[in-house]
């Protein structure tokens, strides 16, 4: 089977080389780019992220991406979100002001405070596996252990986008999407060893399968790439 060609959007937000690495050792071929010739052409496309809502949604504004991502999905090619990827595929976020992408409808929340209880969670955890038939997840061990460095979460309109979820204090929050061609994933798949290598093994079969029927973007929101 030949490598899977896959684009990571380079917009400056987060270390974009140790997803490109950790692709290459499971057999992808990366390219980091914010070129849209390069993000459209490739097999695949990966949206990593490290900081806040608003600077990531302006930058990927200023660089002409939002539309650019939005005919990645619409084309059915497979995406994958990360971290902050995952965040910005939604509508809002209580981080900030800027309009999302909205890809799928709902919001980006802080984790509650609790007692005792450290904002943000940062180190490893597990996870509950939600959607059983999900690419990310096959030959995964019932409760996989990945690394997370956050303080807001997604909460999607519709639950079963939610394709796992994991337990800070007393709150059960989203971990991962899936619908689709779109996977999205809150925890760092580069940085949780062997189980984030296998979960992005499973993304690499995913793009060498037939493409599955694209995503219809869920608002009407005007482009935010001007114009």
């Amino acid at each position: 089977m030949t490598s899977a060609t896959i684009a990571i959007i380079d917009y400056d937000m987060g270390n974009l080389h140790s997803v490109a690495k950790a692709l290459d050792v499971v057999g992808a071929t990366p390219i980091v780019s914010d070129r849209a010739a390069d993000i459209l052409s490739a097999d695949a496309v990966v949206l990593p992220g490290v900081g806040a809502f608003d600077p990531a949604m302006a930058r990927l504004q200023e660089r002409g991406l939002v539309t650019v991502i939005h005919e990645v999905i619409a084309k059915g090619m497979p995406f994958l979100g990360i971290c902050l990827g995952l965040q910005v595929l939604f509508e809002y976020s209580e981080e900030g002001t800027a309009a999302g992408l909205g890809v799928f409808a709902g919001a980006v929340k802080r984790l509650q405070s609790e007692p005792n209880l450290t904002i943000p969670h940062m180190g490893w955890n597990q996870l509950t596996l939600k959607q059983s038939d999900a690419p990310l997840w096959q030959g995964l061990p019932p409760r996989p252990w990945v690394y997370f460095v956050h303080s807001y979460v997604v909460v999607p309109a519709d639950p079963q986008l939610v394709a796992a979820t994991v337990q800070h204090g007393q709150q059960t929050v989203t971990a991962a999407i899936a619908h689709k061609n779109v996977v999205a994933c809150q925890f760092h798949p580069e940085k949780s060893g062997a189980i984030g290598l296998k979960i992005l093994e499973n993304f690499v079969r995913f793009v060498q399968q037939s493409p599955p029927a694209p995503v219809a973007i869920a608002t009407s929101a005007p482009s935010l790439d001007g114009g």
